[in-house]
C-alpha cells in the first residue's frame, strides 16, 4: 500500500471512529441552547408558586441532573421526557442543567 493510500485511510477510519463513538456517546449539548428550551418548554409549568413546583438548575446537583436525564421519565416517572422535546433538544437542555446545578462550578437560576 502506498504511503498516501495509507494515510488516506487511516484518516477515513479515524473519522468514521469519531462519528461512531459519538452517535452512540451522544455528542455535548448546548448549555445556550439548552437554556432557551428550558425557559420555553420547562418553566411555564414550573415556575414559582406554580402547583408542580418551582425548578431550575439550582434545584438538583449535577449528579441528580444527570440521572434524571438518564431514566428519561417526567411527571414523577408518568411520562417520557420525549413527549415534550427531542433527543437533540433534551441533550442541550440536560447540558444547561448539569452546567448550572447547585453543586456547578457557576450555579445559576434560568432568569425568569
Amino acid at each position: 500500500m502506498k504511503k498516501t493510500q495509507w494515510i488516506r485511510t487511516t484518516i477515513i477510519s479515524v473519522g468514521l471512529g469519531a462519528m461512531v463513538a459519538a452517535m452512540t456517546f451522544g455528542a455535548p449539548g448546548s448549555p445556550t441552547k439548552g437554556k432557551y428550551y428550558f425557559k420555553k418548554t420547562c418553566k411555564p409549568c414550573h415556575a414559582k408558586a406554580s402547583e408542580n413546583g418551582e425548578l431550575t438548575p439550582l434545584t438538583h446537583t449535577q449528579a441528580q441532573w444527570k440521572a434524571y436525564f438518564k431514566a428519561g421519565k417526567h411527571a414523577k416517572g408518568k411520562e417520557q421526557l420525549t413527549k415534550y422535546l427531542d433527543a437533540t433538544k433534551l441533550n442541550d437542555v440536560e447540558a444547561f442543567l448539569v452546567d448550572h446545578a447547585s453543586d456547578s462550578p457557576q450555579p445559576e437560576t434560568c432568569g425568569g
